[in-house]
């Protein structure tokens, strides 16, 4: 039986107000309202230095899951964070039941999903971003493990293939 059949519940989006998802899920959840924020764990680099965001997957949406016939749906567009539900003519739009556990599968111990690392191709230029060797352009020759790859690079004059950890290389933009 999938989730919400039993109690006619169904997941509902929620249009929350720029940067307030969270503040719309907590003032949701004092109200009693079951509601799902999938967030991501995401590296970035800001001066210089990589550090890890976690940030709402989808910004400015959340799920709630509500019963048509016998929630309250009154106080949900004027909680705190919420901008409205989103609808589709004049009804709220369900949300799958299946999406929502695909989505909830791929959550940590804490809730929150950690963004794949890029995935190079054999033979793609890259750039390393981070090290002894931060602003070198190489070619990616392999994975070696889990987060370590093999690259190609070009030091004066002479190729020689060292291994970096994937996360400090970065795509060469064109």
């Amino acid at each position: 039986m999938a989730l919400g059949q039993s109690t006619g519940k169904k997941w509902y989006l929620v249009y929350s107000k720029p940067r307030q998802e969270i503040v719309a899920r907590m003032q949701l959840e004092r109200q009693g309202y079951q509601t799902y924020l999938p967030m991501l764990r995401t590296p970035r680099r800001r001066l210089g230095k990589r550090t890890i965001k976690i940030e709402p997957m989808f910004p400015r949406y959340l799920f709630i899951r509500l019963n048509k016939n016998t929630d309250n749906w009154a106080p949900i567009r004027s909680t705190v964070g919420v901008s409205n539900l989103v609808r589709f003519g004049m009804e709220p739009a369900p949300v799958p039941d299946d999406l929502i556990a695909v989505i909830r599968d791929r959550d940590d111990h804490s809730g929150v999903q950690d963004v794949p690392l890029h995935e190079f191709r054999p033979g793609q230029m890259i750039r390393i971003e981070e090290g002894p060797f931060t602003g070198y352009e190489g070619i990616f020759v392999a994975t070696t493990s889990r987060e370590r790859v093999m690259v190609l690079l070009d030091i004066v004059g002479t190729s020689a293939r060292t291994q970096i950890e994937i996360a400090k290389l970065g795509p060469v933009d064109d």
